[in-house]
């Protein structure tokens, strides 16, 4: 094992800085590499925002699917918030120190809105679940209290979920190893800086990956297994591409959520030698910008509603609560 000096056993945590290097092995391209991922932010940040105020504004968005909508955008808007702005400066300004605190919270933030965004796309899953499979009882299920309360537990259990990652990482003895290869913090890059083992963050990173996302997968798709049989069931098929237009939208966001996430994951953990680290995060870099990029889009494409109360926002005469 690498020797370390005596006088780095036991850095205290409040007086580290690291070094975020951006994309290693491709520092020479940051410049070009920035140039879509500014633009990819700037639209996200835009459109995610517009979405939010048009279905905050307009009576005929308030129900359970743009509700839930709206919260995915709020979502949207954070993570690509809480990452692409010190992206930015790495690869325009080269400032690439943080301090361990400002790298935690970062980090924090970043986890809690993930845990946070799947939760909501599980309620939307349930929203379409009810919707298909129980359309008479469907205001009288998803009443606005029932989302509202919705809402809370998908901040509290991410909040639950998230926050013990601090501790593991306060707790954890730092040598002073202090170069992060991302442009961002994230649990187990601080964590692979300490000088002692790290099979606790570990473990709980596996399981909390497992038991909190893992399982909203789980749960989305036997929801969709029972709108497909449901909506198999109905005699017409008109009516079945009706039913399921409806999940068109949410089908494509799911997996573009999830299929990089868990990408991203499962290369962290089992396929370094396999993928080269470079192209890990640099999907890690666009993961945090095109889901909330194209979110609003295939929305604003796909969902009819939000198309009419587009043109009339743009029209000369709007109306709006």
């Amino acid at each position: 094992p690498q020797m370390v000096p005596s006088f780095y056993n036991h850095t205290d945590p409040q007086d580290m800085w690291y070094v975020l290097i951006g994309i290693p092995g491709l520092e020479d391209s940051h410049t070009w590499i920035s140039i879509p991922i500014c633009s990819m932010y700037i639209v996200a940040v835009v459109g995610n925002t517009f979405l939010i105020f048009l279905i905050m504004t307009e009576c005929n968005l308030h129900e359970p699917m743009y509700l839930f909508l709206s919260m995915l955008a709020l979502a949207d808007v954070l993570l690509s918030t809480a990452t692409a702005p010190k992206m930015l400066a790495i690869f325009w300004f080269h400032s690439m120190d943080i301090s361990f605190g400002s790298c935690v919270s970062q980090m924090f933030f970043i986890h809690f809105i993930f845990v946070a965004e799947s939760a909501i796309l599980l309620a939307m899953a349930f929203d379409r679940y009810v919707a298909i499979c129980y359309p008479l009882r469907y205001t009288t299920i998803l009443t606005s209290s029932v989302i509202r309360k919705i809402g809370i537990a998908a901040v509290i259990r991410s909040f639950v979920i998230c926050f013990p990652f601090i501790f593991l990482v306060y707790r954890l003895t730092y040598c002073g190893r202090n170069t992060i290869p991302h442009s961002y913090c994230e649990h187990m890059g601080i964590a692979r800086l300490a000088c002692d083992s790290i099979h606790v963050n570990i473990i709980y990173g596996l399981t909390v990956a497992l038991l909190s996302t893992g399982l909203d997968v789980v749960f989305i798709i036997v929801s969709y297994t029972m709108i497909l049989l449901t909506v198999f069931r109905i005699p017409s098929w008109a009516a079945r591409c009706k039913a399921l237009s409806t999940c068109g939208s949410h089908i494509c966001v799911i997996l573009m959520f999830y299929a990089p996430a868990f990408f991203s994951f499962f290369v962290h953990r089992f396929g370094g030698k396999i993928i080269p680290h470079h192209i890990h995060i640099l999907i890690a870099n666009l993961y945090v910008v095109v889901p909330p990029m194209l979110n609003p889009i295939i929305y604003g494409v796909k969902t009819k509603q939000i198309q009419e109360r587009v043109l009339l926002r743009f029209s000369p005469i709007s109306t709006c609560c």
